[in-house]
């Protein structure tokens, strides 16, 4: 009995499917390891993480000072220094044996 002819493609057309699998895996895995949301990319991220956070806390530093200022300004019940401050430092007026120091 002779055996029936056996296409030469049959082979690779078997393994298509199972090799297109694992390139779509290894792309996948690829990304996640050297992606730029990838494990590799995790010390940039802490990096910038704390470089925020310094950032953060200078503009906390910065809003609490400037809320102070306000406060010490509010219309109900000013600082008499504090306008006392501005007022000579706006208008120039100050005496000549006084000392001004610019803040800004």
């Amino acid at each position: 009995m002779a055996q029936p002819k056996r296409n030469p493609w049959a082979n690779v057309r078997a393994a298509a499917l199972p090799a297109g699998a694992l390139v779509i895996v290894a792309f996948f895995a690829g990304y996640a390891l050297f992606g730029s949301n990838g494990i590799l990319a995790w010390g940039e991220y802490t990096k910038r993480l704390d470089t925020r956070r310094v950032e953060l806390a200078k503009l906390e530093h910065d809003h609490m000072v400037l809320a102070n200022r306000v406060a010490l300004l509010d219309p109900r019940h000013a600082n008499p220094d504090m306008v006392d401050e501005l007022v000579r430092r706006d208008l120039g007026v100050a005496h000549p044996d006084e000392v001004v120091v610019p803040l800004n």
